[in-house]
């Protein structure tokens, strides 16, 4: 629509006597000298208008508000449940005939052993071996010539394979050691740095949060644009006496209140005694953080609504985003093993960094410094999305 047929379509409202579509413009002083009202006034009415009106449509949509709210909070739940009584990786090992070195180790240190590995024992090597190619088994002990201790294990899980190598080493040191007689020379002591009773709820939150504050913003800015196109309602705001600002204001208003929303319904939760969260450091840090988020994943969104004509096309757009971003930012699974490739592409997503200081602030001490250069990154992020998708913005179809 030109700008001129914008134009006639006021002015011909204005010209039957509605003012309902003309720009208001100033106001003369009442005879008694009060000033008036301010147009600022006016332009706030406007949003807060805006604003009451998308949020009762949220609301009311139980669709929107169960995969916004609720169906993130079920990711958190399920995983939550599930690792809540997770400890240290148990193997599953098959004792082949007689292995002294194991065979010797009993009492306090047997049950230790068996804290870690589940032993098992027989007599047929070949059978034994045939579940480890199969995953039925993690590895396979066998006592070899000479005292050798041989392990057999499969590299489909080279973490777990790792682990019961240096358990083995771990038992056959000792056994030397015992043997010896003599003091060991050097002593190893180790601990991780966070508190013991950490619980995997502790590195759950953050990543699951990150996903769907993403998730939310990046999705409602898309379809909702989209929607609004389609249904003709960014033409009646256009001639509407709403500026443009006071629209797209609304709209991060209301996406911040639902982010934070998701917020607050995942840190309760999260922190109720059945799941145990404990929050560290500046945790309050978090609610800028997810404004930030908020207004940076709406970028995205509002660039994918841009571009789709189609709320068909604009979910598409988004999952194609939003999934492959979820999955290479830590939300889900650690990065530490990814190649060096696939981590350079990580560092580039807002979702990575978005994780990295949620976790810092929330369960690991950080504070200020560990979440200040994201906030801006984020807002960086996107004033540039926003200057693309403003090229690409159009009202109609």
């Amino acid at each position: 629509m030109s700008v001129e047929h914008t134009t006639a379509e006021a002015g011909s409202g204005s010209g039957s006597g509605s003012d309902s579509a003309a720009v208001p413009g100033p106001r003369p002083a009442s005879p008694g000298g009060t000033p008036p009202a301010p147009v600022e006034r006016e332009r706030v009415s406007a949003f807060v208008s805006l604003s009451r009106v998308m949020v009762v449509a949220f609301v009311r949509d139980r669709t929107a508000l169960f995969f916004v709210l609720l169906f993130p909070l079920l990711f958190l739940m399920f995983f939550g449940t599930l690792l809540k009584g997770a400890s240290s990786p148990h193997a599953k090992v098959e004792q082949v005939g007689a292995v002294q070195v194991l065979d010797s180790v009993q009492g306090e240190a047997r049950a230790g052993l068996e804290q870690v590995l589940t032993i098992t024992k027989s007599a047929d090597e070949a059978a034994a071996l045939e579940k480890v190619r199969k995953g039925d088994l993690d590895a396979m002990i066998k006592e070899g010539p000479d005292g050798k201790v041989v392990v057999r294990y499969s590299a489909a899980d080279q973490v777990r394979a790792g682990a019961i190598q240096g358990i083995v080493n771990s038992v056959v040191q000792q056994a030397n050691q015992a043997a010896s007689g003599k003091p060991p020379a050097f002593v190893l002591e180790s601990s991780r740095v966070e508190d013991e009773s950490l619980k995997p709820i502790q590195f759950l939150t953050p990543g699951l949060l990150g996903w769907a504050v993403a998730t939310g913003a990046v999705f409602g800015a898309s379809l909702t644009l989209v929607g609004w196109r389609q249904k003709k309602v960014l033409r009646r705001l256009r001639l509407a006496p709403v500026s443009a600002g006071a629209i797209v204001g609304s709209r991060v208003a209301v996406s911040v209140l639902t982010a934070l929303a998701q917020t607050a319904v995942f840190l309760v939760v999260a922190t109720t005694p059945f799941f145990g969260l404990r929050l560290t450091g500046d945790w309050w840090l978090i609610v800028p953080l997810v404004v930030c988020a908020t207004i940076a994943f709406m970028s995205i969104g509002l660039l994918a609504g841009s571009i789709a004509k189609t709320e068909e096309a604009a979910n598409g757009i988004s999952q194609i985003i939003v999934l492959p971003m979820s999955f290479l930012s830590g939300s889900f699974f650690p990065t530490d093993d990814m190649p060096g490739w696939l981590k350079a592409i990580s560092e580039a997503l807002p979702l990575r960094h978005l994780v990295t200081a949620s976790q810092s602030v929330l369960t690991r001490g950080g504070g200020v410094m560990d979440a200040l250069p994201t906030m801006g990154g984020l807002l960086l992020f996107a004033a540039v999305l926003t200057g693309i998708s403003w090229k690409l913005f159009r009202w109609e179809d």
